[in-house]
């Protein structure tokens, strides 16, 4: 592809600045994250359009409760009512110190509660950080504040029992995760976060956050993570619900991938570890479909780089264009067609619900 274009996001971000991490109907706003991600599938002349169609969706930003300081931050951990609190003190803090030293510090912090949003804390902190490596600018500290401050307010950990890490990468451990049992769930699960709720009393999934060992190179970590849950994707997303929570099994954890320059080792390593934690939280309670040895692949009918972009923007769905960009991006690392596929089907599931 060419090189990315970021000449429309600066404009965009600014006319966002009053808007909060909501929209109107309660779901996340996904305008910053689409719009970085067709920036760098070098689509800025789609942004206009898309946005002009999404803004009358966004809400305005939430009131803020009381200050956080240095000593009171934890207690408004997993606090949606602090957004703004919480944006505030972010923002302070990447005046005050150089703004990849904060992201090490908070990425640590904020790491067990991944799951934040349905994982659109972290995912919206991706997308800044990509943007603020290439231009330190205003508007891009702002949206990394606000990505920050959406990710600590929505804080979400989920069951662990700790003990020594397996020896495994996500495409082995994946075959030991094991599923709610799909006749136990609910009927209607509404939003994906309250369905990740069944988690806590599922006894099964405690152990899974150590079933990996992130321990070695991160990038190659994450790759196989990604090229995983493409084919859990492929394997479980069956209608416009599904789809949606298993975009976000690969979307998630590949938001990890701007951050990784600028975290230690120690930092990379726990965050992917929570990153492969949520992925599986996605599978064991919205999986049907546990054999990924028997996914078929077309590569003809997924269609190329170009072609998948296209559609993407044509399609219009914020979850098709920011996962087609991240298919894209993580089979630049690790080619996978399962990538293309993934991104392909993703595409059409969304076509056929708008």
């Amino acid at each position: 592809m060419n090189p990315a274009d970021y000449s429309a996001l600066d404009e965009t971000l600014d006319l966002m600045a009053p808007m909060g991490p909501d929209l109107v109907n309660g779901f996340s706003n996904h305008a910053p994250m689409a719009i970085e991600a067709m920036c760098a599938m070098r689509r800025a002349d789609a942004v206009t359009p898309w946005f002009e169609g999404y803004r009358a969706s966004l809400a305005p930003r939430r009131a803020r409760v009381a200050r956080l300081t240095d000593e009171s931050w934890r207690a408004a951990l997993g606090d949606s009512r602090r957004t703004e609190d919480w944006f505030e003190f972010f923002r302070n803090e990447i005046e005050e110190r150089p703004w990849a030293e904060l992201l090490n510090t908070w990425a640590a912090r904020l790491a067990p509660g991944l799951m934040a949003a349905a994982t659109h804390g972290v995912i919206r902190t991706g997308h800044a950080v990509r943007a603020l490596a290439l231009e330190d600018n205003t508007s891009r500290r702002r949206e990394l504040a606000d990505g920050l401050a959406y990710w600590a307010a929505e804080y979400m950990p989920l069951p662990a029992a700790r003990h020594k890490s397996a020896r495994a990468m996500p495409s082995q451990a994946i075959a030991r995760v094991q599923i709610i049992p799909p006749e136990t769930r609910p009927g209607k699960l509404g939003a994906l976060t309250d369905a990740l709720a069944q988690l806590d009393s599922f006894p099964p999934f405690k152990d899974t956050l150590d079933a990996v060992d992130p321990a070695g190179d991160a990038s190659a970590f994450l790759s196989d993570l990604a090229g995983t849950f493409a084919r859990v994707f492929l394997a479980n997303a069956h209608d416009t619900y599904t789809t949606i929570a298993f975009v976000h099994a690969v979307t998630g954890p590949s938001a990890l991938r701007p951050l990784l320059p600028y975290l230690r080792d120690e930092t990379a390593h726990s965050a992917l570890a929570y990153a492969w934690q949520a992925a599986a939280a996605m599978y064991a309670t919205f999986g049907a479909r546990t054999d990924l040895s028997r996914i078929y692949i077309d590569e003809a009918k997924a269609g190329n780089a170009d072609e998948l972009i296209d559609r993407a923007i044509a399609c219009g769905d914020e979850h098709a264009i920011k996962f087609t960009e991240v298919c894209l991006r993580e089979h630049a690392f690790k080619a996978d067609h399962a990538f293309f596929a993934a991104a392909a089907h993703a595409i059409q599931m969304l076509s056929d619900a708008t």
